[in-house]
Order: C-alpha cells, then structure tokens, then sequence
C-alpha cells in the first residue's frame, strides 16, 4: 500500500555544502481530483497537469500566508489555465479552451507551448490579504514548456539560476512529479569555480531523474533525494502535504452575486443558477434566496 507521506506532498532539500536548494512536488488524488471533475480532452488535462504540478512547486519555494495563484493566458487554443494553492495546501485549477482548435492542434508537430498556447504569459500572485501588499511576477510564453518559461522567469527577473523538471500522466489514476533547483547566493562556496562545478553537477543529476521515479508513489521523497543526491549529501525538510479542496461556498457565492443588479442575473424561472469554474459544483438560488439576499422579502 501507498505510504501517505509519499504523495500529494511538498518537500524542501539543500544540498550540503552548496549553495543550492530544491523542492520536490508529487501530486496523486489531488490531481486526479481535479481532471476528473472537468473531462477535460487529453491536451487540455495535460497542460492543467502540468500547471498544477508547476504552481506546487513553485509555491513551495516561497513563505507565505495566504494564496499563491499560477495563471497561463494565451491567444491559442487553451486561452487560460489557472492554478491556486493555499498556504495550508489546498489545491485547485480549471482551464478554458476552443474544444475545435484544441483538437486542430493536437495534430500538429512541435513544442505543446507554442501549439496550444501560442502568444501569452505566465503569472505568478502571492496573496496575503488586504494589509499586505500583493506580489507578481510575469513572464512571456518563450519557451517549448511551462517549466522553461518558469525558468526564464527566475533567471531573468530574479538573477537566480534554475532548473525544473516535470513529469506527468494523466491516465487514471492521474500522477505527476516536479523537482526544482536553485543556484542561491554565495554562503557555503566562496570559490566562483567551485561553485559553478557544483551548480552544474547538482543540475546534471536531477537530468538523471526518470519519469518512473518521479511519479512512484512507493518511492518517498527522502529515498529519492538520497538516491541522487547521497554524494554530496542532502538535507530534507518535513514534507508539506497538498490536497485538492475547493473554497467556494453558497455564502462566497451570494456575496458575489449581490454585487450585481438582480434582475441581471434572475433568470426566466426567477432562479440563479452559477457553476463554480474549479470544482463545477453547482449553486441554484431560489427565489427566496434572492429576496433574502437582496432583503426585498416581503
């Protein structure tokens, strides 16, 4: 049986005696979760696959209290993909597409970024409530995947070198796995050569990960990190567990809805109906519900 510690986490590692720190991210239920709400077709679930698994990774390099938010838009035929996790790991996405040019560009050859995104950007928010100023960072979609473009991002905006690798299978059960490294600022190495050799060593071995590792839910993740990383010696942190939950609600929604003139959103049969975009669950505002949200109730 599959230990619980080995999937839906986040881990943080550094390596010793390097001034290098990684994450490693392996997604199970959770992502399944969320694919199997949507029926997706197979290249939209995925680029949601991997927008999720990116946006865990992501986030668990970052402290935080509060929401983190990964968010692809694009003129091709998946036009937004959206992922958000909180800072007790509860983790959710949707995406929207052109099911006819989705289906067109799964015939096609070439990288799945410029194919199925095509001209866009990737953001990053970190939300931590309305006393605390917001946090973004963007990037243009340059690269053949999202994780190069994540890439990008760091080694451009950030002056900090990285190195992402991802897998996924999005057959049921639906699996993926990330790793990430990152070249930190001179602490344990002063020696520039020394440092550099050792950066590119520490990306050199996470090249060697497989698909198969990544996603093995009997691996755990302090097995994994000593079977790469044991040379140089690694140090691994608590894994942070991730599940797939939703936050919407019937009260989120009314709050929402009464933002709007009623007769805007009443439709022929005196009912509201609105679906939630992550988790389509449905809410079906009655009549009376509206009186009692908009307090006209006789």
């Amino acid at each position: 049986m599959t230990a619980p510690q080995n999937i839906d986490i986040a881990q943080t590692f550094q390596l010793e005696g390097l001034d290098v720190r990684g994450r490693f991210v392996r997604l199970g239920p959770a992502l399944d979760a969320v694919l199997e709400a949507h029926k997706y077709p197979d290249p939209v679930a995925k680029m949601l696959a991997e927008t999720l698994t990116l946006g865990a990774v992501l986030a668990s390099a970052l402290k935080y209290d509060g929401l983190f938010t990964l968010q692809v838009q694009s003129n091709g035929p998946i036009s937004l993909l959206v992922a958000d996790l909180t800072s007790d790991g509860a983790l959710r996405g949707y995406a929207r597409f052109d099911e006819t040019r989705v289906a067109q560009a799964a015939l096609q050859d070439g990288a799945r970024v410029p194919r199925l995104l095509g001209a866009g950007h990737l953001a990053f928010t970190v939300d931590q409530g309305p006393d605390m100023e917001r946090y973004q960072g963007i990037t243009a979609l340059e690269g053949s995947t999202l994780a190069v473009c994540a890439q990008s991002y760091f080694r451009t905006s950030e002056q900090l070198e990285t190195a992402i690798f991802m897998a996924t299978d999005i057959a049921s059960p639906a699996r993926s796995g990330a790793m990430m490294v990152q070249r930190m600022p001179s602490h344990f190495v002063t020696d520039e050569a020394e440092a550099e050799d050792g950066w590119r060593r520490s990306v050199a071995i996470m090249a060697s990960l497989t698909k198969d590792e990544a996603l093995d839910p009997d691996l755990s993740s302090d097995e994994l990190l000593y079977r790469l990383y044991h040379e140089d010696g690694v140090r691994a942190y608590p894994p942070h567990p991730l599940e797939h939950r939703c936050r919407c609600s019937f009260d989120k929604v009314a709050a929402t809805l009464k933002s709007f003139p009623r007769a805007e959103i009443t439709g022929d049969d005196g009912h509201t109906l609105v679906e939630c975009e992550f988790c389509k669950t449905s809410y079906d505002f009655a009549p009376a519900d509206l009186d009692d949200l908009f307090a006209t109730r006789a």
